[in-house]
């Protein structure tokens, strides 16, 4: 029965080993990626309070009347262009309008049946239409 204990203790000891030796690095790796200072809590709400606000969505029917920050990419199909709005049907099957002024970027003026890729802001002002 000693035996069975000792060897029983042995492989114990022996897992023990191998497991901190594996572990060493990833621990090693952490600690050096941890800032060695501490926060105060008021540093933390410092941090907190400089945080960029996202400002909220435009409401329905309001389009923007410049170039802004870039929101999202539109792909698709031009359905229709009426004065400055183009309605864009992207590869989704979504309708989307498009305002399209002296601050868009585009080569040349595009009709119905064109293929665009448009850069827009949040408010739907084309920033840029290829």
């Amino acid at each position: 029965m000693k035996t069975v204990n000792k060897q029983t203790l042995t492989v114990l000891v022996s897992t023990l080993a191998i497991v901190a030796l594996a572990l060493t690095p990833a621990l090693a790796k952490d600690s050096k990626s941890k800032k060695s200072n501490h926060t105060s809590a008021k540093a933390a709400a410092e941090a907190v309070s400089h945080v960029p606000e996202q400002g909220e969505a435009p409401k329905a029917g309001h389009h923007d009347s410049k170039p802004g920050p870039a929101w999202k990419t539109v792909g698709g199909t031009v359905k229709n262009v009426a004065g400055d709005i183009y309605t864009v049907e992207d590869y989704e099957g979504n309708q989307v309008s498009l305002r399209v002024g002296q601050g868009t970027k585009h080569i040349k003026q595009k009709k119905v049946g064109d293929t665009v890729r448009a850069e827009i802001t949040r408010g739907g002002f084309a920033n840029s239409i290829q």
